[in-house]
């Protein structure tokens, strides 16, 4: 995960900006699928043989661990990841690439290939999920009188109403064959074991890729609420597939968290640690509007500066989460160059701070970038470029503004994803 330097900034910046860098890259080392999923698997059985379906963003590398580690003992497994995000060949499974953060057909037709597969198993072999973040885009099989236009009409609305991932998920589940437990549900009897590497708040299972494997605690009742709450009025046979209910209790399944945002908030801690940062973790629960959190964020970064003028200890402040924008312009982003953006406003022509927000996946919303790292001279060089910063929120155009001021963090595709972190470090005697 190579982040460059970017922008020009005075040389204490730039050498914050080098220890954001370090403590982003620690933090998502330390979830690696690699990593995350190793230990879990040498505990397994080693008599019992399983069927592996992978998916998500970080399927890839889960898929190849598993390979690696289980052996032969995997009779048969697919991958199902984001476009680039698959790392070539994979010795015993069938790599599919499929479409995300909207599905696509390719996601589809995985998904069925998945199912054929997994039908297909021997009847002494269990089934073996990794799963990880972005999932429930790429693992669909719409119930009966659902189009794939349904599901992507409705999923884009629910998006840009801003709302949350836990009452999509619920939307989702229930418009879905596979996802809510009903993946499960299907193979009823075979044991069912998921490795999650979690990218949700709370680490919930059922939300985790809309919880194939899982039972399912959200209703229909709630499905339709979300809808009329957002102002989404869906075709009848919608209708009719949002009133099948999901499974409430499963008897097959057995669930692990093998890597979380905490666990990524946990190491940051530690590398900021060892660059001679005072660390703490601020939450890993951070939600809401992204410009307002990131105003929030950049607020606490100013006043934490003022204080080192009587407290000279250099501080880094850690948080993760997921929030969310409720697009009313045009332009281009993702929620993390929007929170980055923000918090730029708060920290205007402050010397000695850095405010850097990143998906962990190393993808924020439908762009190339993964997040923003701003400073005290980001709106300085916004405005020596011709953008205004308000403008550039109110139009949802953070890529744009972030690109004209050398503040976009483009990693391409880090192999995780534990949802998103921001690192703010502030110091005065370098």
């Amino acid at each position: 995960m190579d982040m460059p330097i970017a922008g020009k900034a005075p040389e204490r910046s730039e050498r914050l900006r080098r220890d954001a860098q370090a403590v982003l890259q620690a933090a998502v080392r330390a979830v690696r699928p690699d990593r995350a999923v190793a230990g879990h698997l040498r505990g397994l059985p080693a008599a019992t043989r399983y069927i592996a379906l992978a998916v998500g963003k970080a399927a890839w590398g889960m898929a190849r661990a598993a390979r690696e580690i289980l052996g032969e003992r995997i009779q048969r497994g697919i991958v199902i990841t984001k476009y680039g995000h698959a790392g070539g060949a994979l010795e015993g499974f069938e790599v599919r690439e499929a479409g995300h953060p909207v599905l696509d057909e390719n996601s589809l037709a995985a998904t069925e290939r998945a199912l054929q597969v997994l039908g297909e198993r021997p009847p002494d072999a269990e089934v073996l999920l990794l799963l990880s973040g972005g999932g429930s885009a790429l693992f669909e099989s719409p119930l009966p009188g659902v189009r794939l236009a349904d599901l992507r009409e409705i999923n884009d609305r629910l998006l840009r109403g801003g709302a949350s991932i836990v009452e999509v998920n619920a939307v989702r589940k229930h418009l879905s064959a596979v996802k809510g437990g009903r993946l499960a549900e299907r193979l009823l009897p075979t044991k069912v074991l998921t490795l999650a590497l979690s990218d949700v708040l709370g680490d919930r299972l059922d939300s985790i890729a809309s919880g194939p494997a899982w039972p399912d605690p959200t209703t229909s009742g709630e499905a339709l609420a979300v809808l009329e709450r957002c102002g989404i009025r869906p075709a009848p046979a919608v209708l009719d597939a949002l009133r099948q209910e999901t499974p409430k209790q499963l008897g097959n399944v057995e669930a692990r968290i093998v890597g979380s945002l905490a666990r990524a908030c946990e190491e940051a801690v530690h590398a900021a640690e060892s660059l001679g940062y005072r660390a703490r973790v601020l939450t890993t629960a951070l939600e809401g509007e992204a410009s307002d959190a990131g105003r929030e964020l950049g607020a606490l970064a100013r006043k934490t500066r003022q204080a080192l003028e009587t407290d000279g200890l250099p501080q880094a402040l850690i948080a993760g989460g997921e929030t969310v924008v409720h697009v009313r312009g045009g332009g281009l982003g993702g929620r993390n160059q929007e929170l980055a953006l923000a918090a730029a406003a708060e920290i205007k022509g402050l010397d000695g701070v850095v405010f850097a927000a990143m998906g962990t996946d190393g993808t924020d919303g439908p762009t190339d970038a993964a997040g923003g790292l701003v400073d005290g001279g980001t709106v300085r060089r916004l405005a020596e470029k011709g953008f205004l910063l308000e403008d550039a929120l109110q139009d949802n155009d953070a890529y744009h503004a972030l690109q004209a001021s050398g503040d976009l963090l483009v990693t391409g595709p880090t192999g995780t994803n534990v949802n998103d972190l921001v690192v703010i470090l502030v110091r005065t005697d370098r």
